[in-house]
C-alpha cells in the first residue's frame, strides 16, 4: 500500500507543478499540505471554502485542527483519489 499511495502522492506534486502554491514536505499521510499566501490572504477557512466555490477543488483548512484556530495560510488536500480527479484538480489550481 505504501508504494501505491506513494504514487498518488508524486503524481499530484507533478500536477501542482506551475501552481502558486508552495508543497511542503509530506510523508506518511493521504494529505499535501500547501502553504498559499502568494495567492491569498484570506483566512485559510474562508480561502477553502472561496476555493470549493469558485474554482471547484476541495481543501482543508489546518487551523481547524488547532484549539485556538492558529491560521498559518496552509491547507491540505487529499490526493488518495483517482488520477483522472487528481489532473483535473491540478488543471484547475494552475489557473490561478
Amino acid at each position: 500500500m505504501a508504494a501505491f499511495y506513494q504514487h498518488k502522492r508524486d503524481f499530484f506534486r507533478e500536477q501542482m507543478r506551475g501552481t502558486r502554491f508552495e508543497l511542503l514536505p509530506c510523508r506518511g499521510t493521504y494529505f499535501q499540505l500547501v502553504r498559499y499566501d502568494a495567492i491569498s490572504d484570506m483566512p485559510d477557512r474562508e480561502f477553502a471554502q472561496w476555493l470549493t466555490r469558485e474554482v471547484g477543488v476541495a481543501v482543508i483548512p489546518v487551523s481547524v485542527f488547532y484549539h485556538d484556530a492558529h491560521d498559518d495560510r496552509v491547507v491540505r488536500f487529499c490526493f488518495a483519489k483517482q488520477e483522472t480527479t487528481l489532473a483535473a484538480a491540478g488543471e484547475r489550481l494552475r489557473r490561478l
